[in-house]
């Protein structure tokens, strides 16, 4: 489960953060999560709590923020959603698609006292 140490990188960053910026607590991670991460929204869920416990983000909130999967159509010309990888264009049906979004997982937010 490689969720565990995505959390573990969260937590570095929320540390990071907290010394420079001179906050002790955090109580609200905003992630965004693309829905061709590789990151399932309900295991980052249980690591989270796992990973944050005695930590400044102690018992913090985690708000999952879903992005949609988007690519570039080669024989439409269009940019189009998907929900996993090697999916066929909804419009064309074709599989030349070029990946352009949906694939990161990064903080958007933190609340923070």
């Amino acid at each position: 489960m490689h969720e565990m140490s995505l959390c573990e990188g969260v937590l570095q960053v929320l540390q990071d953060n907290a010394t420079s910026q001179g906050f002790v607590r955090v109580k609200t991670v905003w992630l965004e999560i693309g829905a061709l991460s590789q990151v399932e929204p309900e295991a980052m869920r249980f690591c989270f709590d796992a990973v944050m416990r005695n930590t400044l983000a102690n018992a913090a909130r985690l708000e999952i923020i879903e992005a949609p999967g988007e690519a570039w159509c080669m024989q439409c010309c269009k940019v189009i959603q998907v929900k996993q990888r090697f999916d066929a264009c909804p419009d064309c049906g074709s599989y030349q698609l070029q990946v352009n979004g949906g694939e990161e997982m990064r903080i958007k937010e933190i609340e923070v006292e």
